[in-house]
Parts: C-alpha cells; sequence; structure tokens
C-alpha cells in the first residue's frame, strides 16, 4: 500500500454556536487551517505516482476560492467544528479523487482531526 498527502492552507472565521455562551469558541473567532488530504493505492501508476501532487490543483482553488478569508458559518452546511469541515472536503472531493481515503483538519499547530470513513 502506498500513501501520500498534500497540505493546504488558509484562514477563516466560524462561530461555534452550539457551545454553551461562556465558551471562547462560541464568540466569532478565527484560525490559519491546515487542510490535509490523504491518499491512497495498491500500486503506483505507470509514472510510478499514487498521483501527481499537479493534479491536485483543483483542491487548491477550491479551498482559496470558497474557504479562504470567508465566514465558515456561510460555507459549511453543517456545524463548522474541525470534524466537519473535515467530513465535508472527504464528500467534496471522493467523487474526483478516488485514491482520497482521509482529510485532516488542523486549527492550531497543535491540534488535528482527521475523518476517514
Amino acid at each position: 500500500m502506498y500513501k501520500i498527502s498534500k497540505q493546504f492552507t488558509f484562514s477563516a472565521s466560524h462561530i461555534l454556536n452550539l457551545l454553551d455562551k461562556g465558551h471562547p469558541c462560541a464568540r466569532m473567532h478565527g484560525h490559519n487551517y491546515t487542510i490535509t488530504i490523504h491518499l491512497k493505492a495498491e500500486d503506483v501508476d505507470r509514472h510510478g505516482f499514487v498521483k501527481d501532487y499537479n493534479a491536485l490543483g483543483n483542491v487548491e482553488k477550491y479551498i482559496e476560492d470558497k474557504l479562504d478569508h470567508r465566514h465558515l458559518n456561510d460555507v459549511i452546511p453543517e456545524h463548522p467544528t474541525s470534524e466537519n469541515i473535515a467530513k465535508f472536503i472527504f464528500n467534496r472531493f471522493k467523487p474526483e479523487i478516488p485514491e482520497l481515503y482521509a482529510v485532516e483538519v488542523s486549527e492550531t499547530p497543535k491540534t488535528s482531526c482527521i475523518y476517514e470513513p
């Protein structure tokens, strides 16, 4: 099994309004997010790749156009936690990237969430 990953970054705000009012994340705040997409394949293609990293430009463009410098409550249909953002990104790209098996979202250098159905 071969596994590769690629990271993308963006900045955005959100409000986790399902939390108690006293929780700091219940107020509008922002993060410098890192999205890591994880791909795997049993074998490599004729070029020796699981997937050519250049073929992932559509992910970068989507993140830049739809997520960067946005308020995620307006973009993510579910409560915009790291968990739901990871699932949203996975579901958005799995149809076009069959090698995709997990999406990782990091809000800070010390925290991350991985969605792997």
